[in-house]
């Protein structure tokens, strides 16, 4: 399948309902009796209020506090403000929010490129290749992230300092991890620029994208000196760096790698990859509903809210299945994370469990 035919779709939503009597056919259609992949129109809007605000306020902090070297704590909020903004564009992206396309998409557009600076198309295509094949080498988008190896040929390859940072990528990564927000807005600008990835509104995306790094860099300079100024966007871009790997890293990271020629169903594909994150509510937020990895993957497009209400019945399915349901806590994950990556980096024959 090609990166512009995943798009048009998110994934999970009619791969394998096909198969009449698979075992996913079979858990689809309890989920359905259970009324979870109904919209949820208030929270979203709930939701949607209160995120659009939490960045209003931000910025509207950041010019009342003026020319302050107290602006790096304002950093750390907005860092948080445009990650929950990011949740949101996230869950359009699925069409968790609408039933219609359009309107999802409209939402994706003002949360992505003009709110937090990232391409709508260039995620959705990144993305969703990422949920048709997750945690698969040459297919798993997320797998291929340079300098760091997360598989055992891609260990093997490295050379000179690549191989160094390999080798210590078990105590780098979480550093490494606020040069994401740059490497995400790198990625949007080329993909808008150039040819490798339809995107279907190119120029709408552009002027998006373009207001929102005005609007950015006009309002950071105006109101502080150059030395602050760019050490406030040094802050504020590696703190939302850093938050949006430490969302995603424990969701697959440490889970078993599948070979390219891989066949597995779609049910056990999405089940054996995937990891939980418990912590109640506080997490629920803080992570954006993608702790429930295992719900998410499954069924891309249930709202988020709906999540936790089919972990109990999902959980069950894997086990009457005899598929393993992981979930750990978030330190318990980020350990399994680093330590996975530790061991790659120092035993590159090494796999998930070594």
């Amino acid at each position: 399948m090609s990166a512009t035919q995943t798009t048009a779709m998110p994934v999970g939503a009619v791969l394998a309902d096909g198969v009449r009597g698979s075992a996913y056919a079979e858990l689809s259609r309890q989920i359905r009796q259970a009324g979870v992949l109904r919209r949820r129109r208030g929270y979203y809007a709930a939701r949607i209020a209160v995120t659009a605000a939490g960045v209003g306020v931000a910025w509207a902090v950041f010019v009342l506090v003026g020319d302050s070297w107290w602006q790096p704590a304002v950093a750390v909020w907005l860092a948080v403000a445009f990650m929950q903004l990011g949740f949101v564009g996230h869950d359009a992206g699925h069409q968790q929010i609408f039933r219609r396309r359009w309107a999802n998409n409209l939402v994706g557009l003002a949360c992505g490129n003009l709110g937090i600076g990232l391409s709508y198309a260039w995620w959705m295509d990144k993305h969703n290749r990422h949920h048709a094949h997750p945690n698969q080498e040459g297919r798993d988008p997320d797998l291929r992230v340079d300098p760091v190896a997360f598989t055992a040929a891609q260990a093997s390859r490295r050379r000179g300092l690549g191989r160094l940072v390999v080798r210590w990528q078990g105590f780098l990564f979480v550093p490494l991890l606020m040069l994401e927000a740059l490497s995400m807005h790198a990625s949007s600008v080329r993909t808008i620029t150039g040819r490798a990835v339809r995107v279907r509104l190119r120029p709408v995306e552009a002027v998006l994208l373009a207001l929102h790094v005005g609007g950015y860099l006009t309002t950071v300079f105006l109101v502080l000196s150059p030395l602050r100024a760019v050490v406030f966007i040094a802050a504020h871009q590696a703190l939302f760096g850093l938050y949006m790997g430490a969302s995603f890293a424990p969701n697959h990271k440490g889970m078993p790698v599948l070979a390219v020629d891989d066949d597995s169903d779609y049910l056990r594909r999405q089940v054996l990859t995937a990891r939980n994150v418990s912590g109640g509510w506080l997490i629920d937020t803080a992570l954006g509903g993608l702790n429930y990895q295992i719900e998410h993957h499954l069924f891309p497009s249930m709202p988020r809210p709906n999540l936790r209400h089919a972990q109990q019945m999902i959980r069950t399915f894997c086990h009457h299945h005899d598929l393993p349901y992981v979930q750990t806590s978030l330190f318990g994950s980020w350990a399994k994370v680093l330590r996975y990556l530790h061991t790659i980096g120092r035993r590159p024959d090494a796999g998930p469990g070594a």
